[in-house]
């Protein structure tokens, strides 16, 4: 094996994530990309002073190698044992695949990684990625970790601007065939201006497509933030307080921290009347929350707890941190508590059940949205990713014990936008004062059933618990798929304005196309008017996905058309109304 000296940026990138506790990401180009994710994975693990990162490595429909992790290592073993393991004749990449611990998953199953987390994760078959898949996968990559997107070998970066993606064959018609990937443009582009990603060929030599590549510095050594000094001080306070005070131990955020206080007040009450919701953008401890609330929720005798989510496989976290709260309260597996795992292959042996008996005999039981009629004899009911449930259902989990949910609202989860435009905006109504926690509501089930008076109480986390705030992949992420457009301009001056003088009269508005060429270039101007776009978009529908975007950059039989304010100088006119239109074939068209 031919030994060569790599680029020390790179060492410091990951260096720097580590510290920082921010995700790095590199963009590897070339046909044997996939052998420098055990180079890319050593460096991270050496730079880290704890176990081997796991590994998500998620692909379209071939692996291109063998992914039988227990063969390899017998065969791994046999060798060690006869002394004929030689680590440099023996292939790297399958000694990596035998000893790392590594999920693989398909693109169109990655529904079920969603609230588990990786230290490292490996994007192959680029052309089968879409915005949904992309935003769905980098959020579960902890702080310090690495995201690999694997391209094939090209001749330069503008070739993929022309990259046929698999998701263009439904953008096609018989009248539209020819096609702009204007959405993989600006991707690339947007590379440019993310402080944390490198874009290297299948060598790990650096590809220069930013001057921000030319100078990676090491960061100072990191000291506490005034967030996490407050967090120390809340946890001394609850030192003779408890379950609270073992169960707030294991919180990671001052956020967190009182969320999981505020599960622990109306779990004491023991009133059932309580509706507790839960929302934030990814990876900020939600499920931790609901963890390590489910077990102060044993603590306090609960008997029958109810948790439900989109799939088994998601509560992953949920039931690890249930684990580390009935471990900080002296609970012993197998001694005080059993575990059950499911025995449905498409589970991957998800933990379904936890049966306890050190007092007496107390349940915490997975259930199908579903299957809410089951929830007769329900104490507690745990609504987990309740975003990705549909809502009909989420109404009918609703009933006359404690509800807990948790809902991701940062875009990319459709029905997140339901949830927190019509079921929260119902309950508010009925409860006579919007957004105030505390108020009385009146709920009822779809089939009739009161499900009687429940007390509202919202909260919101801001801080990230997967990695450190100012994470420049969770920024890039945000402004590429316009995931928080609204936050960025509901609260804008010019908004504000308009607000206060009113609409302009309509002779004075104009109508415009909108160059599509134009809009998606990347460049400063374009993306402000993008962002507001999309801020309209999501304000005025409870449905949108990252997939609309491409749609509306990609799709030949779309275009785009804006009513727009005056214009004034200086200034980007106000979008009063944005159509997009879609023509259809003539062939599409029966008579009656």
């Amino acid at each position: 094996m031919v030994k060569k000296k790599i680029d020390n940026r790179i060492r410091t990138l990951i260096e720097n994530g580590i510290a920082s506790k921010h995700r790095s990401m590199f963009v590897v180009i070339g046909d044997k990309a996939r052998d420098q994710c055990v180079i890319l994975h050593h460096m991270l693990s050496k730079s880290q002073v704890k176990a081997r990162p796991n590994v998500l490595w998620c692909y379209k429909k071939e692996l291109g190698f063998s992914s039988h992790r227990k063969k390899r290592m017998k065969q791994i073993q046999k060798k060690i044992k006869c002394g004929k393991l030689d680590v440099n004749d023996d292939d790297p990449f399958e000694l990596f695949v035998a000893s790392t611990n590594i999920r693989y998953c398909y693109y169109n199953e990655t529904h079920k990684i969603l609230g588990n987390t990786y230290g490292m994760l490996v994007l192959q078959d680029f052309e089968a990625l879409t915005p949904n898949l992309l935003a769905r996968t980098i959020e579960t990559v902890q702080g310090g970790g690495l995201v690999l997107i694997l391209l094939r070998s090209l001749a330069s970066l503008k070739q993929f601007y022309t990259m046929s993606m698999d998701v263009h064959s439904r953008f096609r018609t018989e009248a539209h065939q020819q096609l702009v990937a204007r959405f993989n443009e600006r991707f690339i582009l947007s590379l440019s201006s993310c402080g944390q990603c490198l874009v290297v060929d299948d060598q790990l030599n650096i590809l220069p497509i930013s001057s921000r590549t030319l100078d990676v510095q090491p960061l100072p050594p990191n000291t506490a933030t005034h967030h996490q000094q407050q967090l120390d001080e809340l946890k001394l306070s609850l030192q003779d307080t408890q379950p609270a005070c073992s169960i707030v131990s294991q919180c990671r955020t001052l956020d967190q921290a009182k969320a999981v206080l505020k599960f622990i007040d109306c779990i004491s009450e023991k009133s059932g009347r309580s509706i507790v919701s839960l929302t934030a953008a990814r990876g900020r401890g939600k499920s931790a929350a609901l963890g390590l609330s489910m077990a102060a929720a044993v603590a306090y005798g609960y008997s029958n707890i109810f948790v439900t989510s989109p799939s088994p496989e998601n509560l992953s976290t949920l039931f690890e941190f249930v684990f580390k709260g009935l471990d900080m309260l002296d609970y012993q597996e197998h001694i005080d508590y059993e575990l059950v795992q499911s025995t449905n292959p498409e589970f991957n042996k998800a933990i379904v059940r936890v049966n306890i008996y050190k007092e007496h005999r107390q349940t915490i039981q997975y259930i199908h949205a579903r299957d809410w009629s089951q929830l007769g004899q329900a104490e507690l009911v745990v609504i987990d990713e309740a975003a990705a449930i549909p809502l009909p259902l989420v109404k009918n989990l609703l009933g006359p014990y404690l509800v807990l949910m948790a809902s991701t609202v940062s875009g990319y989860e459709g029905t997140g936008r339901s949830l927190s435009l019509k079921l929260m905006h119902q309950l508010r109504q009925q409860s006579g004062s919007m957004g105030s926690g505390g108020a009385n509501v009146e709920l009822k089930r779809q089939g009739g059933q009161a499900a009687g008076a429940k007390s509202l109480n919202e909260m919101e986390l801001n801080e990230s618990i997967r990695y450190a705030s100012g994470d420049p992949i969770e920024k890039w992420l945000n402004d590429l798929l316009c995931l928080e457009c609204c936050d960025k301009h509901s609260m804008n001056d010019h908004y504000l304005s308009v607000k206060a003088s009113g609409c302009p009269l309509p002779d004075m508005c104009d109508l415009f196309y909108v160059n599509r060429d134009t809009l998606f270039s990347y460049h400063k101007v374009s993306e402000m008017f993008l962002q507001r776009l999309m801020a309209l978009y999501v304000s005025s529908h409870y449905k949108n996905t990252p997939n609309d975007l491409q749609m509306l950059s990609d799709a030949p039989a779309h275009h785009i058309f804006c009513l727009l304010s005056p214009i004034r100088s200086n200034s980007l006119p106000e979008i009063l109304c944005v159509v997009q239109v879609g023509f259809f074939d003539s062939t599409w068209i029966f008579p009656l």
